[in-house]
C-alpha cells in the first residue's frame, strides 16, 4: 500500500493596507513629505515657540478686558487694554448713530447679514429669494432712516460704522455684477459703437484709484448739478462704488468669455440658439464658473475698500475706530482697536473665500480630473 504525499503550498501574505486617513498620514503628506518640506516645517515651529508665549502673555494672560484706564496705562505694553474694546466698542460698531437708537442698525445689519448667508446655500435659490432680498432691503433702510412708522429720523451722513460697511459692499457688489456682465459682453459686441463705449468706460475707471472715483462723487459732481439740486452723498458714493467695482468684474468676466472654447458657440448656432439664448445658457454658465476664483477676489477687494469713505465724511468701521480713539484718554490704545477691526474684516473675507472655494469645488464636479 502506498502512501499518498501530501503537498503544502505556502500562501504569500497580503501585507497590511496603507492608510491614507488620519492625523499621521495627514502630517506626512503634508509637513514631512520631503527634506524641504520637512525643514519649513521645522522652521515655523520654531518660530510659533518662539513667539507664541510673549504673543499669548500681552494678548491673554496680562491683558485688561474691563474699561478700566487707569489700569491699563499701569499695565503699560505688558499687557494688551481690550477694555478700549468694551469701552467704545457701539461706536466702533455704529458709529455717530445716536446711542438710544442704536437697536435699529443692529436688528437692520443682521438681517443683511443673515439673508447673506441664507443665500449662499442652493437649497434657497428660490424666486422668493429675491423677494426676500426686496423685503430685507426695504426693512434696512426703514430702520436706519426712520421717520416712518414712529421711528426717529436719522439723516445719512450718521450712519457709519459695521451697517454702512455692510451696505455700500451689498448693493454695490449686487448692481455692479449684472453690469459687469452687460459691460463685458459690450466689450466683445461687433458694433463698434456699444464696444466703443464699453472700452472707454472700463479704462477710464481703472486708470484712476477709487479714491479719486469718491471724491469727484462727493464734491465735484454737485458742482455740475443745477441750483438747488442735491442728491445725497451716501447715493453718490455708493454709485461711485458700483461703477468702479462693475469696472474691475468686467474684466474679469471678458477673461472668463475669452477662455471659452468657441467650439461652444459654434455648436449653439448650429442648434438654432440665437445670440441671447446661447449667452444665457451656454456661455455665461461656463465663463463664469472659470473664473469664479477671480470674482471673489474682487468681492474681497471691494468690500476691504469701502472703508476709503471716510474721505468723503463717511464713517464706516474703520473711520468710526478713528472716531472712538479721538478720545484723548483712550487714543493710547489704538494697536488694539486696530486688531479688533482687522479680526471683523478677516472673519468677512475668510468666510467669502472658503465660500468660494466651496463654489469652485461643486461647479468644477463633471470637469475634475482625477
Amino acid at each position: 500500500m502506498s502512501s499518498a504525499s501530501t503537498a503544502f503550498v505556502a500562501i504569500p501574505s497580503r501585507p497590511p493596507p496603507v492608510a491614507t486617513e488620519g492625523v499621521l498620514p495627514w502630517l506626512k503628506r503634508n509637513l514631512f513629505s520631503d527634506w524641504k518640506n520637512t525643514l519649513g516645517t521645522i522652521i515655523v515651529l520654531a518660530l510659533l515657540v518662539r513667539l507664541l508665549p510673549p504673543l499669548l502673555d500681552w494678548a491673554v494672560l496680562n491683558a485688561i478686558v474691563r474699561p478700566d484706564n487707569a489700569a491699563c496705562r499701569a499695565i503699560g505694553h505688558a499687557g494688551a487694554c481690550w477694555g478700549v474694546i468694551a469701552e467704545k466698542g457701539r461706536l466702533i460698531l455704529f458709529g455717530r448713530y445716536p446711542y438710544e437708537e442704536q437697536w435699529r442698525p443692529l436688528i437692520a445689519t443682521t438681517l443683511m447679514i443673515a439673508l447673506l448667508a441664507a443665500s449662499c446655500y442652493r437649497a434657497f435659490w428660490r424666486r422668493w429669494l429675491v423677494v426676500a432680498w426686496v423685503g430685507v432691503f426695504a426693512a434696512f433702510f426703514t430702520l436706519m432712516m426712520g421717520g416712518v412708522l414712529g421711528l426717529t429720523h436719522v439723516e445719512t451722513a450718521r450712519w457709519g460704522g459695521l451697517p454702512l460697511t455692510i451696505m455700500l459692499s451689498t448693493i454695490g457688489l449686487a448692481v455692479a455684477f449684472p453690469l459687469s456682465i452687460a459691460v463685458a459682453l459690450g466689450r466683445r459686441s461687433r458694433m463698434p459703437g456699444i464696444r466703443t463705449l464699453c472700452v472707454l468706460y472700463v479704462e477710464l475707471i481703472r486708470g484712476v484709484p477709487l479714491i479719486s472715483v469718491l471724491f469727484m462723487a462727493s464734491f465735484m459732481f454737485p458742482l455740475f448739478m443745477p441750483a438747488g439740486w442735491t442728491i445725497d452723498v451716501l447715493l453718490r458714493v455708493q454709485v461711485g462704488i458700483i461703477l468702479f467695482s462693475a469696472a474691475y468684474l468686467a474684466e474679469v468676466v471678458r477673461g472668463g468669455l475669452q477662455a471659452l472654447p468657441r467650439g461652444q458657440i459654434e455648436a449653439a448656432e448650429s442648434l438654432g440658439l440665437s445670440y441671447w439664448q446661447a449667452t444665457r445658457m451656454i456661455v455665461l454658465p461656463q465663463s463664469l464658473r472659470l473664473v469664479v476664483p477671480a470674482i471673489m477676489n474682487t468681492f474681497i477687494g471691494a468690500f476691504k475698500d469701502t472703508s476709503l469713505v471716510t474721505i468723503v465724511s463717511l464713517y464706516d468701521l474703520t473711520g468710526a475706530l478713528q472716531l472712538a480713539l479721538g478720545d484723548a484718554d483712550w487714543r493710547k490704545f489704538f494697536l488694539e482697536g486696530q486688531l479688533f477691526i482687522a479680526a471683523v474684516y478677516f472673519v468677512f473675507c475668510f468666510a467669502m473665500s472658503r465660500y468660494s472655494r466651496w463654489v469652485e469645488h461643486h461647479l468644477n464636479v463633471g470637469t475634475r480630473r482625477q
